[in-house]
């Protein structure tokens, strides 16, 4: 393969993750295509369709020429207007459509993949017309693929895949997010330091410290008398990041120390992307 080592988790943690789909809904009678997800909005058509959308538009791939419908409640800015036109083009798709165009796809995104030759560093075009570097651009898609994976396994009832790949390269996306959430968003104290200890499948123990300035940073020694201490499960922290659930009901599988009103400004702050 030409593939640039560095590129090579990321399309790794796609390949388990966009396999491991279509798996999932191979076998799936049409009716199951209709079952709710935990994304907002979507039904497991809806995010397998999300997926082929994403993986279209890494192949280079047109954008739909479609009129959203104005009636779609979860549709509220042009972020969001922009991912549901890939979805709603195929809303009436049947089973064998969504399966054969997933099939597809995934055949001429392995084929772009084996002959990707370019360096980690090429700007590529990303959402809204924007540029990004190929490995953010990959990086980005290794996450999202995976999150979109579990979408369809709590849906479907069928749990995997918590320390897969993808799920590396998810926590490393969301961790990255972290300085962000806690110095920014919550606005936690100058000079102080913050706890996460995540357990299960993927584990860490992360501390953020935000400086005399108010920035935060990612670090992995622990502090000693932090402001705050955040215990939850590895599964729980991706939902609660990802927007799939709010703290008030996963609240008995979170376990927070230290200023109250500090734990609950992070976790009012903590879903970094939907």
């Amino acid at each position: 393969m030409s593939l640039h080592p560095t590129l090579q988790p990321y399309a790794d943690a796609w390949t388990h993750s966009v396999e491991a789909i279509a798996e999932l809904v191979q076998p799936l009678a049409e009716a199951e295509w209709n079952r709710r997800t935990p994304c907002p909005g979507w039904s497991v058509r809806d995010v397998v369709s999300h997926v082929i959308g994403l993986d279209c538009e890494m192949l280079g791939d047109p954008r739909p020429i479609h009129s959203l419908p104005r009636d779609l409640f979860h549709v509220t800015n042009e972020h969001q207007r922009y991912m549901e036109m890939q979805v709603d083009v195929r809303r009436h798709h049947t089973a064998p459509e969504m399966t054969s165009e997933l099939e597809y796809v995934i055949i001429r995104r392995n084929r772009q993949l084996r002959n990707e030759s370019r360096d980690p560093g090429t700007k590529v075009r990303g959402p809204f017309g924007s540029e990004l570097t190929l490995e953010e651009s990959m990086r980005r898609h290794a996450f999202d693929v995976w999150v979109h994976e579990q979408d369809l396994r709590t849906a479907l009832g069928r749990p995997g895949s918590l320390d897969s790949p993808g799920a590396l390269v998810a926590r490393d996306v969301l961790l990255g997010e972290l300085p962000r959430v806690v110095a920014e968003d919550a606005q936690a104290p100058r000079s102080s330091a913050i706890v996460f200890d995540v357990h299960g499948p993927v584990e860490f123990l992360r501390t953020i410290r935000v400086d005399i300035q108010g920035r935060g940073t990612l670090e992995t020694a622990p502090a000693l008398g932090p402001a705050a201490t955040l215990t939850l499960d590895w599964e729980t922290y991706v939902r609660l990041a990802c927007g799939r659930v709010n703290p008030e009901s996963v609240s008995d599988r979170l376990k927070t120390e230290g200023d109250p009103e500090l734990t609950a400004a992070i976790l009012r702050n903590f879903t970094v992307t939907q």
